[in-house]
């Protein structure tokens, strides 16, 4: 398979992988928050219920630097097949840099450097030779503002079809359909479709961008606050979207707000200075979590 020009980070393996800690429970023991402020990197809290579930999705160890920065520190954590789990943690915690490493936008910056690994249905995404431009087909991604294309409707949704070489229009027309219909837009726009994209509101933009996204069918959908710049009522559709797509998608997404993350979430991973804390269904996390920073954050006593 071909690689692409693109640019990519400086990738080390850590040098002894089988000597470092797994994945895994850890109960008791020091505030979290206390090692990290001494520049350390405490276990993380891995509850038995993410450990049952087939993933999708393995992140391993996972280290992140940009330039001599480093925002990622040993991150371990499985995203589960067909379920949505959020990233929740206070702004600069590495929620959106994590997020961005799994289809590897982060690329694209000068200077970045990972060590560690991901394997997205068991396949390495930072082995060398990965061609990203296969691999991000494999993934659909929706940013914090909506940002559909200069043309019509019908052609935003087909884009990836197109430059993937589709021109089969009985094909486009069933994949805009199913798209839209699958993004709760159908009913709102199947009678202007060869209308311009940026007419439409704001909400309706970002949920045509999810129509995009999931037009190649990919087997990772990545939301990057999807709802922030949303006003209330687009937010609820946007999460009743996100409730709909769960089973047919795994979804990884970012958000600030607890409560959208209480609401639409199957599991939760509280991340704090670019290191795992907890990671549990979002039952456990919001009523009952294994350590008291999680319960501190989510009761808003810091962040």
């Amino acid at each position: 398979m071909a690689t692409t020009d693109a640019p990519t980070p400086t990738h080390a393996a850590p040098a002894a992988a089988n000597a470092r800690r797994p994945a895994g429970r850890r109960t008791g023991g020091e505030d979290p928050l206390l090692a990290i402020e001494r520049g350390e990197t405490p276990p993380s809290e891995i509850h038995d219920g993410v450990l049952a579930e087939e993933p999708v999705l393995e992140i391993e160890h996972f280290d992140f630097w940009y330039g001599d920065v480093q925002a990622l520190y040993d991150i371990s954590m499985n995203v589960p097949r067909g379920k949505v789990t959020a990233l929740i943690g206070p702004s600069g915690c590495g929620k959106s840099t994590l997020l961005r490493s799994v289809n590897r936008l982060n690329d694209l910056i000068a200077g970045v450097r990972v060590e560690g690994d991901m394997r997205l249905g068991g396949d390495s995404i930072y082995a060398r030779g990965v061609d990203v431009i296969e691999l991000r087909k494999r993934m659909g991604m929706v940013f914090q503002k909506s940002n559909p294309f200069p043309m019509s409707i019908y052609e935003n949704v087909v884009y990836a079809l197109r430059i993937d070489g589709e021109r089969r229009k009985s094909v486009l027309d069933e994949v805009c359909e199913r798209s839209l219909r699958g993004a709760a837009l159908w009913d709102e726009v199947k009678d202007r479709l060869d209308e311009l994209a940026l007419g439409l509101s704001g909400g309706q933009q970002q949920r045509l961008c999810i129509a995009r996204a999931i037009a190649a069918e990919p087997e990772v959908l990545l939301m990057d606050e999807p709802c922030s710049a949303l006003d209330p009522i687009a937010t609820g559709k946007i999460e009743d979207l996100i409730d709909q797509l769960r089973g047919d998608y795994t979804i990884l997404i970012v958000t600030h707000n607890m409560q959208q993350a209480s609401r639409t979430s199957d599991f939760t991973a509280f991340m704090y200075l670019g290191r795992m804390i907890e990671l549990g269904t979002t039952e456990e996390i919001f009523t009952n979590p294994h350590l008291k920073a999680t319960e501190d954050y989510i009761t808003g006593r810091f962040g």
